[in-house]
């Protein structure tokens, strides 16, 4: 695939900002974009996505190290492009849609191991033999986790960001976000300015609001336009409690090198949890980012990609 020159680099990182990553949008309301910014959008070699049992996925890259991302609870692989092209010259990266999300295939339950199991599948056929560098956020860093354990020939490094391997309740942020998308009426919806006015009611934050309607999707048909949402609302809704969870697994400790990420202002990694991080990740490092809440890799990109270099030794 021809590679993309991009010359006004601050209006092509908004672009990107609201169409793959919307919560990068905080930091471009507060400055320009920085220096790194530049490098983040240098041209990538892409190859075509895929769907592998059931799993939909985008390749960026051509040489080096094998590595995938892993989105968390709303999101989608395409959340992670513009780290993904920031790593696209020196690696081979892969954006994965985890099960009941983006364009991968839905199911009628939640389960940690059985997520684990279809990434396996896929990095097995992709990879080849080789061993990838994982790198997981929130849900998707559970997920990474179970994959360690559970397969860990196949994984060479282990990203964890801002998320533990333990039971939380730290749920009730995302079923008022659920309960926000259910209350839009699809039937009757005109338009995503509609869609957001509605969704403003449970949803302050406009940033926030542009991140959950990512998912909404509008059919086209003799009879005319169709509302609806992307994603497995009514199967992730009733399954927080699950995805606040950890599973038991009967797996030995992961020996790999593991580099444990965490906002500054998020709860999500706490000190109460280090001895079970430790207890299953012995090699892990933990690195706090400032000015970072849960969604580290789009409230300090520059940060957090600069870490990651340096862990991948990329």
């Amino acid at each position: 695939m021809p590679r993309v020159q991009h010359r006004d680099h601050h209006r092509h990182a908004a672009r990107r900002c609201l169409a793959g990553d919307p919560w990068a949008a905080l930091r471009l309301r507060r400055r320009r974009a920085p220096p790194l910014a530049h490098q983040l959008l240098a041209a990538a070699a892409v190859t075509g996505p895929a769907r592998l049992d059931g799993l939909f996925s985008t390749q960026l890259g051509s040489a080096g190290p094998r590595v995938v991302f892993l989105h968390g609870l709303f999101g989608q692989g395409k959340n992670w492009t513009t780290i993904a092209k920031g790593l696209s010259e020196s690696a081979r990266v892969t954006l994965v849609d985890l099960p009941n999300h983006g364009r991968s295939l839905w199911t009628d339950h939640f389960s940690y191991t059985e997520m684990s199991s279809q990434v396996a599948e896929l990095l097995q056929t992709e990879g080849g033999g080789d061993k990838w560098a994982v790198v997981g956020h929130s849900m998707g860093g559970k997920v990474a986790m179970t994959l360690a354990l559970l397969q860990p020939h196949l994984v060479g490094r282990l990203v964890v960001v801002d998320v533990s391997p333990v039971t939380t309740g730290q749920v009730s942020e995302f079923d008022t976000f659920i309960r926000g998308m259910r209350s839009i009426d699809l039937e009757n919806l005109t338009d995503r300015r509609a869609a957001d006015a509605q969704l403003a009611t449970y949803v302050s934050d406009p940033v926030i609001r542009s991140f959950l309607l990512q998912n909404l999707r509008r059919d086209h048909s003799s009879s005319g336009h169709h509302w609806r949402w992307q994603m497995n609302l009514e199967m992730l809704g009733g399954h927080l409690n699950e995805m606040g969870g950890w599973p038991e697994l009967q797996a030995p400790p992961y020996q790999g090198p593991v580099l444990w990420l965490a906002g500054a202002n998020s709860g999500y990694v706490r000190r109460e949890y280090s001895a079970a991080m430790r207890a299953h990740f012995p090699r892990v490092r933990l690195v706090t980012i400032k000015s970072a809440g849960h969604w580290v890799h789009s409230e300090q990109p520059e940060v957090f990609l600069a870490t990651i270099r340096r862990f991948l030794g990329l």
